[in-house]
């Protein structure tokens, strides 16, 4: 089986091959937790506040930073795979999953404020981000977050990263 391709923009310092390859990882281990078990293409950007808050005011018109903006090609549902056939790129043969964008500034403060490792919040905001190209999403505070939680937790707990 060819592999996923995640390509990672780091427009910060700080990105080392070893943040790069834990951000890969975290994406397979969760795509494979949700069953997707053929090529895909995530894109990884890793910003800095002003890059990701002006990326938030121009693709969602809300006008402030963010820790991690997720920009799904596809409209799924939550459990609901793409279809290889329909979906790959004829050219790639890879399913384009979409986009991800991750603030390595709300990386470091969030993590300091919740009293855990910049592994951990950052491997969080990977699998959180997996999960909206997938379909998921928390805009209700009820089922769909509590579904969204729990899938985040059991895919943390496999990459053996607890809180």
């Amino acid at each position: 089986m060819k592999r996923h391709y995640i390509p990672i923009t780091a427009d910060v310092p700080g990105i080392s091959e070893d943040r790069r390859a834990l951000i890969r990882k975290v994406i397979r281990t969760a795509l494979a937790a949700e069953g997707v078990d053929f090529p895909c293409e995530v894109d990884v950007r890793i910003s800095d506040d002003a890059q990701i808050h002006e990326i938030n005011r121009q693709m969602r018109q809300v006008d402030r930073a963010t820790d991690v903006l997720s920009f799904p090609a596809l409209d799924l549902t939550p459990g609901l795979l793409p279809v290889p056939e329909e979906d790959a790129d004829p050219g790639t043969g890879l399913v384009p999953l979409g986009d991800m964008v991750i603030s390595w500034e709300h990386v470091v403060a969030q993590a300091k404020e919740y009293g855990h490792s910049n592994r951990r919040e950052l491997s969080y905001l990977v699998v959180h981000s997996v999960l909206h190209l997938l379909g998921y999403d928390h805009l209700d505070e009820g089922p769909q977050k509590a579904q969204m939680r729990a899938r985040e937790e059991a895919i943390l707990s496999e990459l053996g990263i607890s809180r």
